[in-house]
């Protein structure tokens, strides 16, 4: 008779009951693990270094440490940054010490999600790196660069892992089905769903395919199509991480794209992030700032039409609200473009912080007491509304030691072409005031 009261296993998902035992059963990385590369070589020559892996979740990360612990017969110790602190740190490095003293022993240590660990934690690892006593692998879905410390960062390879592609992931499930979910019958159509639903995670795949396996289970045998997939499965969001290295590689695409006039590419990166979950109002201040910087006094009015997108959002809300942010986007995409109000307001800047605090010229100045009369301010300035084509030709307006400094320079493109035109007409009236 069964023990009733005996500790019961759980089952293992089938995302653990495929992992690759060798490199060869590895669906990706080729650029790692072809012929030649990087990591294949690290695996031949039986001599392993340690590594930073960064690249999206279910791309293989934690499999390629494990199997280096298998192929160069070491110990494997695996800690999660999100859970683990300095004293399992120590811990794990009291057992790399135990290996090499009484087995001579190597240890691989796996920090997942290592960028969570702050500049102390990471320090931890330096000297036992160093010296040789563990081969540190960290996996993370961040860049190394933002997020490591460059102590460690010096110390490890960087490798960085691609999304698997949808040839990849079919490969992957053809694996499932055959070994783990013989019942499973898919249409082309409700496939090529699946694969699109996984978006480069071999383990999303897995864990899908075996979620649709449950449910399919009642169909006795029957093919799966594209509406039982959609009915069945939860929409999976595509990858999106908010505030992480996938978040702005896709803000910068959206804005790139814009600033390049392609309503192609912007409304994709704009429609990505969207279906992604990032926050509208925040993909409508993006637009403003691209109206801003982008395209300036070249078209005014694409100020106005982004921040209208924003009102309207903020007022209709999803889904009607993000039409407008799409309009607006494609408007941004096809005006004309111009950034020199933006590089105007940047030359300003410098000036100012190099110049210090120059006297007002005293032409210029308030005059609102009689003392400040008599001592001459705002006596010889001259109102633009009395004279010719209300313009003050030759009238000075910066501080006297910046002389004739020029920073805003109008481009041939849009309404810009127009201002350009009036701002070097009134320009001609300053030298023949100058010259008279």
């Amino acid at each position: 008779m069964a023990d009733l009261f005996a500790p019961t296993e759980p089952a293992a998902p089938l995302p653990e009951l495929l992992r690759p035992t060798t490199i060869d059963e590895v669906i990706g990385q080729t650029h790692l693990l072809g012929e030649g590369k990087p990591l294949r070589v690290a695996f031949e020559a039986g001599r392993p270094h340690s590594m930073i892996l960064w690249g999206p979740p279910g791309v293989g990360k934690t499999t390629l440490a494990r199997l280096m612990a298998r192929a160069f017969d070491a110990d494997f110790i695996a800690l999660s940054a999100v859970l683990s602190g300095v004293k399992d740190i120590r811990e794990a490095v009291e057992r790399a010490e135990r290996n090499l003293q009484a087995h001579g022993r190597r240890t691989i240590l796996f920090v997942d999600e290592v960028h969570r660990f702050n500049k102390s934690q990471q320090d931890a690892f330096l000297p036992h790196v160093e010296r040789g006593l563990l081969t540190f692998i960290g996996a993370t879905t961040e860049n190394p660069s933002f997020e490591m410390n460059s102590a460690l960062l010096s110390r490890a390879a960087v490798y960085v892992l691609q999304p698997l592609s949808v040839d990849e992931l079919g490969t992957l499930l053809d694996r499932a089905i055959e070994r783990r979910l013989p019942a499973l019958k898919l249409n082309p159509d409700a496939r090529k769903l699946l694969v699109a639903y996984a978006d480069g995670d071999a383990r999303r795949l897995l864990n899908l395919a075996e979620q649709l396996d449950v449910a399919a289970g009642s169909r006795q045998g029957a093919e799966i199509d594209e509406t039982f997939l959609r009915s069945t499965l939860a929409q999976a969001r595509r990858l999106f991480d908010k505030g992480g290295e996938q978040f702005y590689d896709q803000i910068s695409a959206l804005h790139k794209s814009v600033r390049g006039s392609n309503p192609d590419g912007s409304l994709y990166w704009l429609t990505r992030m969207l279906d992604g979950g990032a926050d509208p109002l925040y993909l409508g201040r993006r637009l403003v700032r691209m109206a801003i910087e982008d395209i300036g006094l070249a078209d005014p009015r694409a100020l106005r039409i982004s921040l209208d997108a924003c009102e309207t959002y903020e007022r209709l809300g999803s889904p009607e609200g993000e039409l407008a942010l799409a309009e607006a986007t494609l408007y941004l995409a096809m005006a004309a473009k111009s950034n020199a109000a933006y590089m105007a307001y940047g030359a300003a800047r410098e000036a100012v912080k190099a110049s210090g605090t120059l006297p007002v010229p005293v032409h210029l100045r308030n005059a609102p007491t009689r003392l400040m009369k008599t001592l001459g301010y705002g006596r010889e300035y001259r109102y633009a509304h009395d004279e010719p084509d209300a313009y003050a030709a030759g009238e000075k307006y910066l501080p006297e030691a910046m002389g004739d400094t020029r920073f805003y320079e109008p481009t041939d493109r849009g309404l810009e072409a127009r201002i350009k035109e009036r701002l070097s007409y009134l320009r001609s009236l300053d030298a023949q005031a100058q010259k008279s």
